[in-house]
């Protein structure tokens, strides 16, 4: 699966880790996060990602 690179402080989203502290099992593609998912790391929104 594509991960997905915050702009801002450059996490890195990766669909096969989830995000355990944010409650998205892993396996959850980046299109599939809720539209109120932000950035662990900075608290930026989804349209702050782009593609790996």
């Amino acid at each position: 699966m594509q991960k997905y690179v915050c702009d801002v402080c450059g996490y890195v989203y990766d669909p096969a880790n989830g995000d355990d502290d944010g409650g998205i099992a892993p396996g959850t593609s980046f299109d599939a996060l809720p539209d109120d998912w932000v950035c662990p790391i900075c608290g930026a929104g989804k349209d702050e990602f782009s593609p790996e």
